[in-house]
């Protein structure tokens, strides 16, 4: 095996089966400890990408060029319409967009279960 890390091979976690030598708790024990946000700590400084995708649209560069402020640009979606909430460039939830005081956010309504392929 080489010093690559992209050769390394993953271990096989199904079962429950933990790799020799692995310091996390065992499945058992595992239910007997409740899971808190302190248990993802080595993740939260992991940047991500958040995308809210409103709609799409298909345009020459030179009708793009001529657009200003107050333009209005049909989009391929309805008003009420679901819109698609990305995270690195994957989609994981649909949404709705709400006016919290004076900024847009989303509110996810619908999380989407990612493929085992």
């Amino acid at each position: 095996m080489s010093d690559n890390p992209s050769n390394v091979p993953f271990p096989n976690l199904e079962n429950g089966a933990l790799p020799p030598g692995d310091l996390t708790l065992a499945p058992a024990e595992a239910e007997s400890h409740p899971k808190t946000a302190a248990d993802l700590e080595a993740l939260f400084d992991v940047p991500v990408r958040v995308s809210a995708v409103l709609g799409r649209s298909r345009m020459d560069v030179a009708d793009l060029l001529r657009l200003g402020p107050g333009v209005v640009l049909e989009l391929d979606r309805k008003v009420g319409e679901a819109i698609d909430i990305y995270v690195n460039n994957r989609l994981v939830a649909r949404g709705e967009v709400v006016l919290v005081e004076d900024k847009l956010g989303v509110t996810m309504t619908e999380i989407i279960k990612a493929d085992k392929a």
